[in-house]
């Protein structure tokens, strides 16, 4: 007689589907890092630009990476909902593969340029929009739903600590020859495709009858939009992280403040990441039961605060730390977000609900970026970044009155009429 599983890594496709989400991240941090300084470096070395101009050339990498996430999201989350979620996920990741055999090979043949990293980084964000919706939607199939928020955990400390060795691996691989954290991301991405393949086929639900697939897609957003407490959970973390992320000025601290090169860069990228694995760890084996909504925005605060302090940081080892303590701020806002999002959704819905999650984030993380650099134009990155922390404050105090919803959630199980409402809307009249 088979006993019930207490925890998802008793679940075989849970495993692989593990591995295989920390190699892609693994793979995707440590290029992403390099982009960066790449795209930093060629602006003041080979074009001449001050630091301000070359800090506005960071947000305009963030910009060339949200456009086909904004354009691609809805066929993306469709996507995911329409087709096997596993073949969709190995897909993306091989065109993921891809862009990085070619940043090494333009890498090794040294013919960078802004141009052709900007174009690189956008195909970037194209196979990582596909990405995101189909990887999230698999998890709830392969465990059942009293194990989600420890999977959720679980699927956090491989995403976090993937991205610690991810910055610092692609900084020490980049001091040692300039293509390297290229070839290790191709290596790593094939490692992730391999590992998907023995998990098994998640089709996803049947959807709605006699619609088109555009307005399929159209369905998750509405989805969202009519719901105030998924709204609510969803934009909290695009404004938060928008106006308040410092993770785009990194390579100008790295490079022109703290003086630490490629290899402090990798670290600084790494640190957030460290506390955050922390916090999914300790998730993992205690999971938050109890008033997670206050919780959540308490963390958006403190989030903004650290940010701040790390702007006004000039000593190494503090940056690192506080970015250490930024980052578990930053993952218990995550684990809190995602595990509502996820379990007041129905499945019919998830890939697209997920997309337009993936699209806040994406949109948080890149158009941030842009934003921190228009912003270091005119203040400069230390007063773009400090600027950001305070925004970040005054968006977790206005979301918990313009959205009561949110720090009244005690626990994450949704009421019951929650998910039969949004079930009965999705039936044709």
């Amino acid at each position: 007689m088979s006993t019930m599983p207490t925890s998802p890594l008793q679940i075989a496709d849970f495993r692989l589907y593990w591995l295989a989400r920390f190699f892609a991240v693994l793979a995707t941090m440590g290029m992403v890092v390099i982009i960066g300084y790449q795209v930093y470096d060629t602006a003041r070395a080979d074009y001449g630009m001050s630091i301000r101009e070359a800090s506005l050339m960071l947000g305009l990498l963030g910009a060339v990476q949200f456009v086909p996430l904004a354009l691609l999201t809805p066929v993306a989350g469709w996507t995911a909902d329409r087709f096997e979620r596993r073949t969709v996920a190995r897909c993306a990741n091989a065109v993921d593969m891809l862009v990085a055999l070619t940043l090494g090979l333009v890498t090794y043949a040294e013919v960078l340029n802004l141009p052709l990293l900007f174009t690189l980084a956008a195909l970037h964000g194209v196979a990582r929009v596909f990405v995101g919706p189909s990887m999230s939607a698999i998890a709830p199939n392969i465990v059942p739903p009293e194990l989600l928020p420890k999977a959720i955990a679980l699927s956090s400390i491989a995403w976090q600590s993937a991205s610690v060795a991810g910055p610092a691996l692609g900084g020490f691989l980049y001091a040692v020859g300039a293509p390297l954290p290229y070839w290790a991301a191709t290596g790593l991405m094939l490692c992730a495709i391999l590992l998907l393949t023995p998990v098994r086929r998640i089709m996803p639900p049947p959807m709605t009858a006699n619609l088109h697939p555009i307005r399929q897609m159209i369905e998750g957003l509405t989805f969202v939009r009519r719901r105030r407490f998924l709204f609510g959970a969803i934009t909290l973390d695009l404004f938060a992280v928008l106006l308040g992320g410092a993770t785009a000025m990194l390579p100008v601290f790295a490079r022109d403040i703290l003086h630490v090169g490629t290899e402090g860069l990798g670290l600084m990228r790494g640190a957030p990441a460290i506390g955050a694995a922390l916090v999914a760890g300790l998730f993992a084996i205690r999971p938050l039961r109890h008033n997670v909504g206050i919780k959540m925005l308490w963390s958006v605060a403190a989030f903004g605060a650290l940010t701040i302090a790390f702007g006004l940081s000039d000593n190494f080892v503090l940056s690192l730390v506080i970015l250490a303590l930024l980052g578990a701020a930053d993952m218990l806002s995550v684990y809190v977000r995602s595990s509502l999002v996820q379990l007041h959704t129905p499945d019919m819905m998830r890939g697209r609900v997920s997309a337009v999650s993936g699209l806040a984030i994406s949109a948080s993380n890149e158009l941030g970026e842009l934003q921190s650099g228009l912003a270091a134009a005119l203040l400069g990155p230390v007063g773009a970044v400090v600027a950001g922390g305070g925004a970040a404050i005054v968006i977790a105090g206005g979301w918990s009155y313009l959205f009561p919803e949110l720090r009244r959630a005690k626990t994450f199980d949704p009421p019951p009429e929650v998910l039969a409402n949004a079930l009965q809307e999705e039936k044709p009249a």
